[in-house]
Parts: structure tokens; sequence; C-alpha cells
């Protein structure tokens, strides 16, 4: 979701994809014709606007009561409840659609809870997920620890999977993670998080005990490894 901080590279793209219909702009006049698409009266104005939201980094968005903001670029990125939306899902968003602005890192709104009333469990954490110009992915996680930098388990949905995570422009999707919980857990961390570029929205988040059902539609797994030696071969 391109924000007024996009001008310049909204503008570069404007001049390129006008280039290919032999319509010859300059840079300078793009970027006129970007300022007033945000209602400014010319770039001069659109360009203090950047400067002053910039120096103020300022956000209409709110941190929710119980989640917190991590991850390895936090600064890359708005996080929180924007008041005026309805339903009011959980928003992180990119400061910049330029590409290098999220590359290697993400921001995620988390919390972190004891594991002690979850031990022995299997638990699913779901949410519906809405993302807009991701460039990277957008994602639930969830991760549980037996202390600190001892990780149990952990999965955050990356990686070839049908149902993992979003990349580009998508509707509100149901996602869900199911982690057994040992008896020596300590602590359960979760959330959901963006990397890259772009805004990804979370809404209707559950952390429960998996039913029958959604144990049932999990992956399973040979009890042993079979064919260490490539002996057999499928016939066809």
């Amino acid at each position: 979701m391109r924000t007024f901080r996009d001008a310049k590279i909204m503008a570069k793209a404007l001049r390129q994809g006008l280039g290919k219909k032999r319509i010859e702009l300059s840079h300078s006049e793009c970027l006129e014709l970007v300022a007033r698409q945000f209602d400014c009266e010319n770039w001069h104005v659109l360009s203090a606007r950047i400067e002053t939201a910039s120096a103020a980094n300022t956000s209409s968005l709110r941190l929710p009561d119980g989640w917190i903001v991590s991850g390895s670029r936090p600064e890359l990125y708005e996080m929180g409840v924007d008041p005026d939306m309805p339903g009011s899902p959980a928003i992180i968003r990119s400061l910049s659609m330029e590409e290098p602005a999220g590359r290697g890192g993400f921001g995620t709104l988390m919390q972190s809870i004891q594991a002690t009333g979850f031990r022995g469990m299997n638990l699913r954490l779901s949410a519906e997920l809405k993302t807009e110009d991701v460039r990277g992915s957008g994602t639930l996680w969830m991760r549980i620890d037996r202390g600190p930098g001892n990780t149990l388990r952990f999965d955050n949905m990356e990686g070839p999977r049908a149902d993992g995570s979003l990349k580009g422009s998508h509707d509100w999707t149901r996602r869900e993670i199911i982690l057994d919980v040992p008896d020596d857990a300590e602590s359960v961390h979760f959330g959901f998080y963006l990397y890259g570029t772009g805004c990804v929205l979370a809404r209707n988040v559950e952390l429960v005990e998996a039913d029958e059902q959604a144990m049932a539609g999990r992956r399973t797994y040979p009890e042993r490894p079979t064919n260490l030696g490539f002996t057999q071969v499928s016939a066809g």
C-alpha cells in the first residue's frame, strides 16, 4: 500500500510506464503529477509534507494493549491499530515501498506468555490475514521456548507450502499453526509479521488447544525412515 512517502518511486514508475507507450515526460513532470494525486498543489508542497512526516515519524496507528512491537528492523514499519478502521484489525505496514527498505528485516506485533497452562497440549494459533502489495511475506508465527535462546518448537509458515505465508495482495485468508507444547516448556511467543515491504493486516486471532478436527487435518509422518540405500524404486 503506497503512501505519500513513496512519491519518488511512484514518479519513476509513472515515467517508465508512460515511456513504454511512447509518452515522454521528465522526472520533474512526473513528480508534479504524483503530487496532485495526493491533493498537493505541486511537488514542493508534497516534498515539504514528506520531510515533516519523516522528522516527526507520525503515525495514526495505536499499539493495542497486551501487544508489543518487535522484529529485526521494527523502525522500518508502522504497527498497531487504526481507531478509524472498521473492525480495528491490527496493521503492519512498511514506511517505504522501495525494495531496499525492508530487505533483510521484518517487523512484528507479538505477545509472550507463560507455557505452564499449555504443557502437554497441542496449541493452535489462528487468524485471518490480509495483504496489500507485499514484496516479501506476511505471516503468522509461534515459538515455544524452554528458556532464553533455547527454542523447543517454531513455525512461521515460510517455505513451499500451500497454506503458508502470503505474498502480493490477498483478501482475508485464514491461517493457522499447531505446535505441541513439551512438558518442560517455559514460554510461548506468537504474533504476525511483515518481511519486506507492503502491508499486512490481522483479525480474529485465537490461541487455543487444538481440537480433534484440527489435528486430523495435520500432515502425518512415518514412524521410521525407509529406503535409506535408495534400493527401492517406484515403477513407471
